[in-house]
């Protein structure tokens, strides 16, 4: 009985799930958040992004080059990752059940479990170097291998997902004694969400 019963939930789980990619708003891609912590900085100023290319097309986001970190930190402090994923819905953005929140982004960065590895960091040439002065080490460079990224979540289960969407990613420092720095990298992705035609 049991085992009949688990079939038939699996079977419509895998019916249920849906497909989804977000057509990217902005040709910039990554833009400085509207609504980060005060004194937050984007992207493009904690990181040397002017030999990073980045180009959106109809195959996903085309990205070569390097970026070279401009931050100063410690190596003895940590840097936490979170990503958190809005609606806009009647005039105001909203969130979402899809967030994840990473609290020590340098020791998690080349885990291949990791959402952060799977869609990015694998694509790093350089991942000794990496590891070694992670991203708060002023002058260390990520090169990259050249790649694809497509923005699309497979298999998702719920109520339907579209409309218009952003992803913002949050990076804060803290110092040995847990102690929050005054620095923190935000920036954000917005476009609209499509259901997957199969």
């Amino acid at each position: 009985m049991f085992s009949t019963l688990l079939v038939v939930v699996v079977g419509v789980t895998k019916i249920w799930a849906t497909d989804y990619i977000m057509l990217i708003e902005d040709s910039d891609i990554y833009t400085p958040c509207t609504e980060g912590p005060p004194g937050s900085i984007p992207l493009n100023e904690a990181f040397d992004v002017t030999v990073m290319e980045a180009n959106v097309d109809a195959e996903g986001i085309h990205v070569s080059g390097n970026v070279t970190s401009k931050m100063s930190t410690p190596r003895s402090d940590r840097i936490s990752a979170r990503l958190s994923v809005l609606h806009y819905n009647r005039g105001s953005w909203e969130p979402t059940v899809f967030n994840s929140h990473t609290p020590d982004f340098c020791a998690a960065m080349f885990n291949p479990r990791e959402f952060w590895f799977k869609y990015w960091f694998k694509n790093f040439q350089n991942r000794e170097e990496i590891q070694e002065k992670c991203l708060g080490t002023k002058g260390t460079v990520l090169v990259y291998e050249p790649f694809i990224v497509i923005p699309r979540l497979d298999n998702v289960m719920g109520p339907t997902v579209q409309g218009r969407y952003k992803a913002v990613f949050l990076f804060e420092v803290f110092d040995e004694n847990n102690v929050q720095r005054d620095i923190s990298v935000c920036f954000e992705v917005t476009g609209e969400v499509e259901k997957v035609r199969k």
